[in-house]
């Protein structure tokens, strides 16, 4: 299996899909900038799924990749079982062909099973597809819980492979995986922990407030924006402490994960947003400053599990 020396953090284009969930829609054009500002910055790392649009946002970053080496860039991809051909003998090996083609790859360095939906006939599938390989990925769990993570990495270790990430929705309001131990499993099992949405999508920035709220039409507009009187307590907070290092707001939560132990995945879709990424990467918040971020986070008592989630108990 490989090994990946990844980056300060990894850059999500789950927002390249336009699949409604952010509002508005972007071009390739519109999201080239953002591309280009991050090789500038060394950040090589592309999260990206079919799901993303049904192949949308995998068409565009394979726009952007097309003429670069291979070994100047990680994709990781994942295997969406709703996306998949469920009359298929071979769902999961039709939908990386499918995938790679999409792409013009030969290879994903990091794929994943996107959720639970009939994870332990996908993760059996997946398994045997690349036992035996020289070409496999790290492979990934996203959307699981503790007991599915131990189920997934058995799986894997029959076939003589291991378990080599997790990827779960992680931020200052929602530290469910690290209540239920899956932090403490990745640390035990050098697993790297992907930790996605730890923005929100943008909730957590101190751009949006009660007077200036998402986009009404947007999936997270519906979800942030009436709670938006709470968030404005933790995002004070934030600021402050952004104002103690000398950085964004926007940089603090992503420096909290940094804190946390995980590899942050930030979207992205403006170039300040990369260079606000890997700026945090850098900052080192104090313990007693992540521990009274997370004391003002849990004493606003939200609950922002979306609908593809769960609490991961």
């Amino acid at each position: 299996m490989s090994q990946i020396a990844y980056p300060s953090v990894a850059l999500g284009a789950w927002a390249w899909g336009n699949d409604g969930t952010f509002g508005g829609g972007l071009s390739p054009e519109d999201v080239r900038p953002v591309f280009d500002a991050a090789r500038e910055r060394g950040l090589n790392l592309w999260d990206t799924a079919f799901a993303y649009g049904m192949g949308t946002s995998e068409r565009t970053l394979a726009g952007f990749l097309a003429d670069l080496p291979r070994d100047s860039y990680l994709v990781s991809d994942k295997f969406t079982p709703q996306c998949a051909d469920a009359s298929s003998d071979t769902p999961v090996a039709d939908m990386i062909s499918r995938q790679l083609e999409l792409m013009g790859l030969d290879r994903f360095d990091i794929y994943w099973i996107h959720n639970t939906v009939g994870a332990p006939r996908y993760t059996e599938e997946l398994a045997r597809y690349f036992e035996g390989r020289d070409d496999a990925p790290v492979i990934g769990v996203s959307n699981h819980k503790l007991a599915e993570i131990r189920q997934a990495g058995e799986i894997l270790r029959a076939h003589g492979l291991r378990l080599g990430a997790v990827q779960n929705h992680f931020s200052l309001i929602n530290r469910s995986s690290e209540a239920s131990g899956i932090l403490d499993w990745c640390r035990e099992n050098d697993a790297t922990f992907f930790a996605y949405m730890v923005l929100e999508q943008g909730a957590l920035t101190g751009t949006y407030t009660t007077a200036n709220p998402m986009p009404a039409d947007s999936a997270r507009g519906q979800t942030y924006n009436p709670i938006m009187d709470k968030l404005e307590v933790i995002n004070a907070e934030i600021a402050r402490v952004a104002e103690v290092h000398g950085v964004k707001p926007a940089q603090v939560p992503v420096a909290w994960a940094v804190a946390k132990g995980t590899l942050p995945l930030i979207g992205v879709t403006k170039p300040g947003q990369v260079a606000d990424a890997a700026e945090a990467a850098a900052v080192r918040l104090a313990d007693e400053e992540v521990a009274g971020l997370e004391r003002v986070a849990d004493s606003l008592g939200l609950d922002v599990i979306r609908f593809w989630e769960k609490v991961m108990d």
